[in-house]
């Protein structure tokens, strides 16, 4: 599974507006739709928020990778957002998130849902990538960047 087969250009934030937890996962989940999906962010939101009570998916290293699984959706998706200035979401190390990875699946996918969210912790492990991630300037040279990593990751 290659994660640009899930993650369009159309679905990268270059830079965050949010400030807060909430407001991030609105953004992130308003991608899908500025990108052409038929999706009802505020039940994205939703199901993300649910999904936080669990446990912060702000693992760390200024990461978070928020997830969730939504009732009518076909197929597994992910949008893509960075803030220079940090976000607070409660991450495992208090630190603020710069670097946020949305995946959304299907009510019935398990096992595609987690081979992606492995793959992208596996990816985001890599101090480098994370640097890189935060210094390109374009969605496109974002998406570039992620296409040569995944490809490295099989």
């Amino acid at each position: 599974m290659n994660i640009t087969d899930l993650l369009r250009k159309d679905f990268i934030i270059e830079e965050l507006k949010s400030k807060t937890k909430k407001e991030v996962l609105f953004e992130l989940s308003e991608a899908f739709a500025r990108g052409g999906l038929n999706v009802d962010c505020d039940a994205m939101v939703e199901v993300l928020m649910e999904r936080e009570k669990l446990g912060s998916t702000g693992i760390g290293e200024g990461i978070a990778i928020p997830h969730g699984k939504l009732t009518g959706l076909e197929n597994l998706i992910v949008s893509f957002g960075r803030t220079t200035e940090g976000i607070d979401f409660d991450s495992l190390d208090g630190k603020p998130v710069h670097i946020f990875f949305l995946l959304m699946a299907p009510e019935n996918s398990a096992g595609q849902h987690l081979k992606a969210l492995a793959k992208i912790s596996r990816m985001l492990k890599e101090e480098d990538f994370r640097k890189e991630l935060m210094d390109v300037k374009t969605s496109d040279d974002i998406y570039d960047l992620i296409e040569v990593k995944d490809s490295a990751f099989i």
